[in-house]
Parts: C-alpha cells; structure tokens; sequence
C-alpha cells in the first residue's frame, strides 16, 4: 500500500479549501463610466430678486400765485421775454422765481431680478430627467452614464 506523507497531504486539503473560503467574499466591480448627449426638452431660469435703496431728491414744483395788478399784457411780453432769453442764467432765475421748489430726500425701492440657475428638462434613452445647472445648456446636454451591478447576498443554511 502507498503511504502518503502528512505535509504534502495538508498542502493538498489546503489548496482544495481556497475555492471555498473565495465564494464567502463579495468582490465589488469598479465602477464603469461613460459619457452620452441627452436631448433637451425644457430650460426653465431660477431668479433671484434684489431689493436696492436708493435716495432721490424729490421737489414739489407749486406755481406763484398770480398777483391781480399783472396784466394780460405784461404776462404775454414776459413769455416772450422767456423765448428770447432760453439758456441765459436770467431765465432760470426767472423760472425759479415763477415756482416754489419744496425738496426733500425719499428713498426710492427697486426690484431687480437675475437669473442664478437653469431647471433642465431632458430626455435619455426614453426616461425624462430634471436637473438644476449652473447655465444653460442649448439643445443637448452632455451626463456622465454611470453602471454598477448590485452585489446580492446569497443566505446559506
């Protein structure tokens, strides 16, 4: 009868063993990526709205009372007088003179509005998607397609 020795007998239950111990371990695959287009359907600006302040100066304009010892004459040559003299420094003392200026500081309120982001509405292989980017897009957008398999845990008894 053939006698075998006790270490190369402990290499061989060693090495059958390995397969065994290798199916108890879940190997996760690295993960695979590609680049497509997407078509898109839907670009749709996010705003943000701003409020500024600003103070303006606002002048309440009155007119001169009219005195009763004007005439229609000298009313008429006074217009006339204006007409002639329009750009000299005169005719804006005039001017000043037939009004009453009551001025005052008012802070003024505006609303502006500017676009911070773009809601993309976009279609790949069949499926619609929504994203928020920082621009848009135009017509196609380029995604990065990602795959990975779904390890499953196998139960044993």
């Amino acid at each position: 009868m053939i006698r075998l020795f006790p270490l190369p007998c402990l290499l061989l239950v060693a090495a059958l063993s390995v397969p065994v111990f290798a199916q108890d371990r879940v190997v996760i695959q690295a993960e695979n990526v590609r680049y497509d287009y997407a078509q898109v359907l839907r670009v749709t600006p996010v705003y943000q709205t701003l409020t500024a302040t600003r103070v303006e100066e606002r002048c309440d304009q009155t007119p001169r009372p009219e005195d009763e010892g004007d005439s229609r004459l000298s009313r008429m040559v006074g217009a006339v007088k204006d007409v002639f003299t329009r750009g000299n420094d005169e005719a804006d003392e005039d001017a000043g003179a037939a009004t009453t200026a009551n001025c005052r500081s008012v802070p003024v309120e505006r609303e502006f509005q500017r676009p911070i982001a773009y809601d993309v509405d976009y279609l790949y292989k069949g499926a619609k998607f929504r994203s928020r980017l920082p621009e848009d897009p135009g017509n196609r957008l380029r995604i990065r397609v990602s795959i990975t398999p779904v390890a499953t845990s196998v139960e044993r008894p």
